[in-house]
């Protein structure tokens, strides 16, 4: 997805947590990236979905790529 105010896209890694390893592209160096997983739901209404939530915090010592986020095991 491109966008027109988007000034740069740098590589960045998680680590840690449910999505060690995984790669993405970031603009503007967010300081925190939240990553959700779906869970299942038993005899919901209609519409109610669930997903879990995990956060990974900028480590403000990497200047160049990749970025490196680390798993913040206290959040959400």
């Amino acid at each position: 997805m491109e966008t027109s105010d988007v000034t740069e896209w740098e590589t960045a890694v998680l680590d840690g947590g449910p999505a060690d390893g995984l790669r993405l592209r970031v603009s503007d160096r967010p300081r925190v990236i939240q990553v959700t997983y779906p869970c299942q739901v038993e005899a919901a209404p209609r519409g109610v979905h669930a997903e879990g939530v995990y956060v990974y915090r900028r480590d403000h010592g990497v200047g160049s790529q990749p970025l490196r986020y680390g798993f913040d095991v206290a959040s959400p």
